[in-house]
């Protein structure tokens, strides 16, 4: 008969023992792995420019102070597997005077748009054609670069349904038929619907006309790699709002506004809230400036069913405008973006000024 634990310190000998036993068995009988390859593990090059900190990021000025070598080796991949543009732009730099060199992103971005669009067509033609298949599975594709796998699995396009594939297979099958080269479309803020839709759309233009379209979202892509690869210390650009009251032909003083910040997800959230001052607009200035002015998807709410029911206009028991949202991007932190709001008690608009 096996003898009971009587006291506490018999019981907790025991359950040391139970411990190391179990935590040896466990050491024995894993599986042996070695300390120089790891099975089932592919590791896949990544380029510093795409996974650094905002911090550690150089400044446009910064990056072209490097050599010659970083300077290629950092812009080589802006332009899918054409380093050739990073190499001409770096000749560039050598004949021009250092106070004409880019200092800006948007000058960076410039210079190197404008020695694509000089180069010849058999040159734009390669530069489309190493682009790879936007909608087959990600892991296939051997030649991806570390910034289209990003790019690819933001806008889900790893995780298309059976009959989405098969629906862009057919398209693509039928595009690359006609022109010549892989469908192109800058995904890093689509949804896998709106590269369906593309497709469909752009597949039926004439071949003239899809060459300069591809090219365009070429462009596209370089620029927010740009944007993801360089650290912009003081934006210039800045957010400014105006509401206008159609219905009583005036500025739309004393309305309640909210402002968040929907992406990048690491700083999405409620920026602040406002109230138009007698001309409509904020009464502190730009809603956004310096280094709070981000590149990413922003979203108005104007309370204008609070702001009609001060003014005596005849409203429904349920307002027809209550709160009206307005989301919009901003692309570019050098330039001014005006974002208004002309509104009544049942109908509102806006657009993009300046």
């Amino acid at each position: 008969m096996r003898r009971r634990i009587q006291t506490p310190k018999e019981y907790y000998a025991a359950l040391l023992i139970c411990c190391l036993v179990l935590t040896i068995t466990s050491i024995l009988h894993s599986p042996k792995v070695s300390s120089t390859k790891a099975p089932f593990i592919t590791t896949i090059p990544t380029r510093k420019t795409f996974n650094m900190s905002s911090e550690e990021k150089p400044t446009v000025p910064d990056l072209l102070n490097r050599s010659k070598e970083d300077i290629i080796a950092y812009l080589g991949g802006i332009y899918e597997h054409s380093s050739w543009v990073a190499e001409q732009f770096h000749e560039s730099l050598q004949t021009q005077n250092s106070t004409a060199a880019p200092k800006t992103v948007s000058e960076l971005f410039r210079a190197m748009k404008e020695i694509v669009n000089n180069a010849s067509h058999e040159s734009k033609l390669e530069l489309l054609k190493n682009h790879p298949d936007l909608c087959e599975k990600i892991e296939r594709l051997s030649n991806l670069t570390e910034a289209s796998r990003v790019e690819q699995s933001r806008a889900g396009l790893g995780s298309l349904t059976s009959d989405e594939r098969a629906k862009f297979t057919s398209l693509n099958n039928a595009y690359k038929a006609k022109f010549g080269f892989p469908f192109i479309l800058a995904v890093r803020n689509a949804t896998k619907y709106t590269v369906l839709s593309s497709i469909e759309g752009r597949v039926g233009n004439m071949v003239e006309a899809e060459f300069v379209a591809a090219l365009g979202q070429v462009h596209k892509i370089a620029w927010m790699r740009l944007l993801a690869g360089v650290r912009i210390d003081n934006p210039a650009g800045f957010l400014t709002c105006h509401v206008l009251d159609t219905a009583n032909g005036c500025p739309a003083a004393n309305m309640r506004i909210h402002l968040k910040r929907l992406s990048p997800p690491e700083s999405a959230g409620f920026i602040a809230e406002y109230k138009t001052n007698s001309d409509g607009r904020l009464p502190s200035g730009p809603a956004l400036k310096g280094t709070d002015f981000q590149v990413g998807v922003y979203e108005w709410t104007f309370f204008v069913g609070d702001y009609f029911a001060s003014k005596n206009n005849e409203l429904t028991g349920t307002p027809f405008l209550d709160e009206v949202p307005i989301r919009f991007g901003i692309d570019d932190p050098e330039e001014h973006y005006h974002v208004p709001l002309l509104v009544s008690p049942w109908s509102f608009s806006t657009y993009r000024g300046s």
